[in-house]
């Protein structure tokens, strides 16, 4: 998607994350707005299934913790409302940032980011430009150090240069939070996979966050192939997921 190189952006601190973990649950009614709704994990889950459960460390348990905005308008990096809303269904509680930045790839980049800061992990964080340059931060740097690396990320990386990072995903239905569709290159897009549940029968069922053009709030897309189903997406589907605004094709999921 489209580089915009641009002076520094502002990323506060986000400070949404729940401290209770959600219980696993089933539900019988998917609401259609996210009114009421607090954390991914809340979502409600069609009748027979159940969220599939990780380890709490993980990047998979981190994502389905998110914490939403109880508004799920979503609103553009300069403050002004997004023309179609129809595709949201929810909202994250995590920053855009007021300047056109945090598209996509950017979206997927910033969420990896933000869990490896917050934990603290091993190693240092790290993305590629085209040319696979490195992009380096230690966990142990500054938040407002690390603002400015999410400034040069988003400046420099997008969905060429990480779906040249990312691994291919060798079955779908190893599906996890964290995992991301994506397709490199002008147009290109990316999706991440925010939670997933399952029935008795093994089949899966998933949720999709994006951002897009313009830069805008990171948001849970509705499922547009199924009224019943959306928020959530079927594996079932396959190979063909038609979000609101892109479709991917079951290749091009991919993993950390």
């Amino acid at each position: 998607m489209f580089r915009n190189l641009i002076k520094a952006i502002s990323l506060p601190l986000f400070l949404g994350l729940p401290l209770v973990a959600c219980t696993n649950g089933n539900s019988t009614t998917i609401k259609s707005s996210a009114k009421a709704i607090q954390r991914v994990c809340e979502i409600p889950l069609p009748a027979g299934y159940s969220r599939v459960v990780y380890d709490s460390a993980s990047f998979s348990y981190w994502l389905q913790q998110f914490a939403l905005k109880s508004d799920p308008t979503v609103y553009l990096y300069n403050g002004e409302r997004k023309r179609n809303q129809w595709p949201s269904f929810a909202v994250l509680n995590i920053s855009t940032g007021n300047k056109y930045l945090q598209q996509c790839a950017d979206a997927v980049m910033r969420l990896r980011a933000e869990y490896l800061y917050e934990k603290k992990t091993k190693g240092p964080i790290l993305f590629f430009d085209n040319n696979r340059k490195e992009y380096r931060f230690s966990v142990m740097g500054s938040r407002t150090e690390f603002n400015k690396y999410l400034e040069h990320v988003f400046s420099w990386c997008g969905t060429l240069s990480l779906a040249s990072q990312l691994k291919a995903k060798k079955s779908l239905e190893a599906i996890r939070p964290g995992d991301v569709f994506i397709k490199g290159g002008s147009p290109g897009h990316a999706a991440m996979v925010m939670d997933v549940a399952e029935n008795n029968a093994g089949d899966k069922i998933f949720l999709l966050m994006n951002s897009y053009m313009p830069a805008q709030d990171m948001h849970i897309v509705k499922n547009p192939s199924s009224s019943t189903l959306s928020p959530w997406y079927s594996i079932r589907q396959k190979p063909r997921f038609e979000l609101p605004e892109w479709v991917f094709y079951e290749n091009q999921l991919m993993e950390w």
